[in-house]
């Protein structure tokens, strides 16, 4: 069952959860959302009260347990030549695999291989996957514990080498033991931007859901082979400006694609460790997901010889 955080996004006022926004991409530093938050708090709840409510939870939220028997977790590293050299990521798998499974490609959002990113390789493995999450911070020291501290390294990452870390990432995963060879990928904000990128760059990759990411270069959209679940909020202007645009251009390309936008949800609804999160709508985006990953990689009769 999923864990739900005590207060909701209705909870807040719409330009709390604007200036959240902003601070959470960086567009503010968190004197900026005190500063402009301080107006919204009253009675006994200050701007600091505002902020650590809508800050994540993350023991609170978890949903599978990193010590889950039914699962066989490790950090693995990868090489990523064109990248920062070398790569690590969080693994999880079903603890008994009696037949070659499909592998999703997890990409977290601007923080880093964090406690939920992690949680939701877990739930993929529950789901008989196999499921990778790289930690872009890796080269930098790793996901330091802290969400802030984690925005501040990773504005020092060259994005250019940590994209093919990702892309080194998901070639890795092309020959993983016990995989059919069927690759997928879902990624959150950063991460769903990182998922649309991949799209263009893997012409072997055979799903992607991007979760509110943003759209990649429209002139590489005609690479597209895989099949996508574009996953957006409803309220979340800075992303959805980009959607015509990137529609547009899907269907001239004639990409087999999908559109969810959950009525009246933020950016961030499917992330359970704040108020942000939308329980209806989050478990009808991740059943959709995993959906469309069992359609495209639960391959019954043989495993896929790579570049098929």
């Amino acid at each position: 069952m999923t864990k739900v955080p005590e207060r909701k996004a209705s909870d807040f006022d719409p330009e709390v959860l604007r200036l959240f926004d902003q601070y959470v991409h960086g567009a503010i530093d968190r004197r900026g959302f005190l500063l402009g938050a301080a107006r919204f708090a009253v009675g006994a709840t200050t701007a600091a009260g505002l902020l650590a409510a809508l800050s994540p939870q993350f023991a609170a939220a978890q949903e599978v347990a990193g010590d889950d028997p039914r699962l066989s977790t490790a950090y693995v590293e990868f090489d990523s030549p064109q990248g920062y050299g070398k790569g690590r990521g969080y693994l999880a798998k079903p603890a008994k695999i009696r037949r070659p499974l499909p592998v999703v490609l997890v990409v977290h959002e601007n923080r880093g291989l964090n406690p939920h990113i992690e949680d939701i390789a877990r739930r993929l493995a529950l789901a008989d996957f196999i499921a990778f999450a790289p930690d872009a911070l890796f080269p930098l020291g790793g996901y330091p514990g802290d969400e802030d501290a984690a925005r501040a390294l990773f504005a020092k990452l060259d994005q250019t080498k940590t994209r093919e870390d990702f892309v080194a990432a998901a070639g890795m995963l092309r020959g993983i033991a016990d995989g059919n060879g069927r690759l997928g990928v879902v990624g959150f904000c950063y991460g769903g931007g990182i998922a649309n990128l991949l799209a263009t760059r893997l012409p072997d990759l055979d799903a992607a859901v991007p979760f509110y990411g943003s759209a990649p270069a429209l002139a590489d959209v005609p690479k597209i082979k895989a099949e996508l679940l574009v996953v957006l909020a409803d309220n979340d202007e800075r992303i959805n400006a980009g959607w015509p645009a990137y529609e547009s251009a899907l269907d001239a390309a004639d990409v087999r694609y999908a559109l969810l936008r959950p009525p009246g949800t933020q950016h961030g609804f499917n992330n359970n460790t704040t108020p942000r999160f939308d329980a209806d709508a989050a478990r009808d985006a991740w059943s959709k997901t995993l959906a469309l990953f069992e359609r495209r990689l639960r391959d019954v009769h043989k495993p896929r010889v790579r570049g098929s």
